[in-house]
């Protein structure tokens, strides 16, 4: 990990939208990313002149499209609500700069479909967290090394719940639960599991219910959305369950990789047998010393997600996690689980 002072080479950057989430985690992050921050943007003038002042940052703006035409940028990052996500990335992509945004992209698939259109390409990135950290990435490794054998169903626990009259939030444009928070175990669920063909939703008369996914790997999601909406309790959990094994994910912080030991059932007397080829492994964030492994920052895998997105300019490459594409699969899943009502939906492709 370098730090911003430490890099060669640096991307100019502005920022848009400095309110509690950008201050908290957006602006702190930024610490460690091969940047130059060099604009504020946000309708609040007199909060941009302070948060400016204290990051001794001389520009700042209350309109981004003057932004983008006066100031000499490489990428911009967008820290709004997802109303005004389409409009000021399609603005920034038409003034040539590579773009990340914080999720949810948009309210409808229809407005990220005209975001991709505008891409031209541009790297951009949507800020799933939750696909991003460092518990994920674990997760994927294991999978991919066949240390659990084939994969057969990914389950998610998560403080959520769906609207019961889905059309309207649709209509509507609301900005729900269900988008400001179920999109971050569909996006974990989307890494691990890749493209989705179809779902159900079941939802509860008092609110909660699960939804089901069918991969076109044949691999069979349930995400478990909990009526009860508190943060106070370590509610989020991840089960990936293959013939040979299960990765467990716990509230982010800890990955448990269950190998079963050698075992009769009528003969086995130890559950701990010699040897280190069995049993249990586990990764834990370790909150002894003040480092960075075990700061938010980093567990949540806010740091992942832009210092992805900083990686794949300075390289050229096109991302895949958080890509355009990973998020129009993240929103169709979103929509249809609003439009289910019980009854199974086939998930729409883009075409080639």
């Amino acid at each position: 990990m370098t730090y911003q002072r430490e890099y060669d080479q640096r991307l100019n950057v502005a920022l848009v939208g400095i309110g509690s989430h950008s201050y908290r985690n957006i602006l702190p992050a930024l610490h460690f990313m091969p940047i130059r921050l060099v604009a504020l943007c946000d309708i609040n003038e007199s909060l941009a002149k302070m948060t400016a002042e204290e990051y001794g940052i001389k520009n700042i703006y209350t309109n981004a499209a003057d932004m983008y035409a006066k100031e000499s940028l490489d990428a911009v990052f967008l820290c709004v609500g997802p109303g005004l996500h389409s409009q000021l990335a399609i603005e920034a992509l038409d003034a040539g700069l590579h773009v990340w945004m914080e999720k949810p992209p948009a309210m409808r698939v229809t407005e990220l479909e005209k975001i991709k259109h505008h891409a031209n390409q541009k790297v951009v990135v949507v800020g799933f967290k939750k696909a991003f950290m460092p518990a994920a990435s674990k997760a994927s490794e294991l999978i991919q090394t066949d240390a659990i054998g084939q994969l057969a169903t990914i389950s998610a626990e998560y403080p959520c719940s769906i609207p019961e009259d889905g059309e309207s939030v649709l209509q509507k444009r609301e900005f729900t639960n269900w988008l400001g928070n179920g999109i971050h175990p569909i996006s974990f669920m989307v890494r691990l599991g890749g493209t989705v063909d179809a779902i159900y939703t079941h939802r509860a008369p008092y609110g909660g219910g699960a939804l089901m996914l069918e991969y076109s790997s044949g691999v069979l999601g349930v995400m478990h959305f909990g009526a009860w909406g508190g943060y106070s309790s370590a509610t989020e959990r991840y089960s990936l369950i293959g013939n040979k094994g299960a990765v467990i994910v716990e509230n982010t912080t800890r990955v448990s990789l269950h190998r079963g030991i050698p075992f009769e059932y009528d003969r086995t007397t130890s559950f701990a047998p010699s040897g280190l080829d069995s049993g249990t492994v586990v990764w834990e964030v370790q909150n002894r010393l003040a480092t960075l492994e075990n700061n938010n920052l980093f567990t949540q895998g806010i740091y992942n997600e832009i210092f992805y997105f900083c990686d794949h300019i300075l390289s050229g490459e096109s991302p895949k996690i958080g890509s355009l594409d990973f998020s129009l699969e993240v929103m169709r899943i979103y929509e249809a689980a609003l439009l289910s009502h019980g009854e199974r939906m086939p998930l729409a492709q883009p075409a080639g």
